[in-house]
């Protein structure tokens, strides 16, 4: 069950291992005109507390790199163990369970459905897990509520300024609490003031409450207060730069 204390509680007991290990990890594509390389020998290490930005250009396989470290997608060769499980030869059902439990994914899209409100966003993953409705009312509450959103629980996206619709997506990828946060571009379609209050937010989630989160930007400023800056280019990983991180991971 998920419980409205549990980020607090994680917050008091960060586990000392890695939430998130890839080695080696490639992903080919097969097209018409020959095999494309969108990923090539990555590896990292992720930890509980740790905010990881992967920075690159467009094109170097940023978006490729977060579903197949979240799970939306498998590697074509190399390992990625999120939170105890193997993405590349897990079944399609531990996969299920990995991406409702374990993982949250921000898109830069916003990715919420039109026809419900926020609230409704919010709560879809925990009806999906079968939660019961007090304690899924209360959750979205208390997300909406840390958002900075509990005013606007029953109105649409359409109804929402693009920075408040990035926040019910974030409040929507932390439904279930998961210990991971994965995140592309969430400041890309924001203005410069809306882009860093989603940064503020990302930060206090992931130095307050624990979360674990890898995050896609082409923002300076949140580089500037990550704890790792990676750099993705042609699909291979590598350090742009060393942060203020407790974790020595390799990429």
């Amino acid at each position: 069950m998920t419980s409205v204390d549990t980020v607090t509680d994680r917050a008091e007991a960060v586990p000392e291992g890695p939430l998130l290990v890839a080695d080696g990890v490639s992903r080919v594509f097969d097209t018409a005109a020959g095999p494309v390389v969108a990923l090539a020998e990555a590896s990292l290490e992720v930890h509980a507390g740790e905010l990881v930005v992967i920075k690159g250009r467009s094109g170097s396989g940023k978006t490729t790199l977060l579903n197949v470290l979240s799970g939306l997608d498998r590697p074509t060769s190399g390992t990625v163990v999120v939170n105890g499980v193997e993405v590349a030869t897990a079944d399609e059902a531990a996969l299920v369970r990995l991406r409702q439990r374990d993982v949250g994914f921000v898109f830069q899209s916003f990715g919420l459905i039109p026809v419900l409100s926020a609230a409704e966003n919010v709560e879809l993953p925990l009806r999906l897990l079968g939660t019961e409705p007090m304690e899924r009312d209360a959750r979205v509450a208390e997300l909406l509520d840390r958002v900075g959103l509990a005013a606007h629980a029953r109105q649409r996206p359409t109804e929402l300024s693009g920075g408040q619709q990035q926040r019910v997506g974030i409040a929507r990828a932390l439904a279930a609490d998961p210990p991971l946060l994965f995140a592309d571009e969430p400041t890309g379609q924001l203005d410069s003031v809306t882009g860093r209050q989603i940064m503020d937010l990302l930060v206090d989630l992931v130095h307050g409450g624990g979360v674990a989160a890898v995050v896609t930007t082409h923002d300076p400023l949140l580089m500037a207060r990550a704890d790792r800056v990676l750099e993705l280019h042609d699909g291979r990983l590598g350090h742009a730069a060393r942060r203020r991180g407790r974790h020595s991971a390799e990429g």
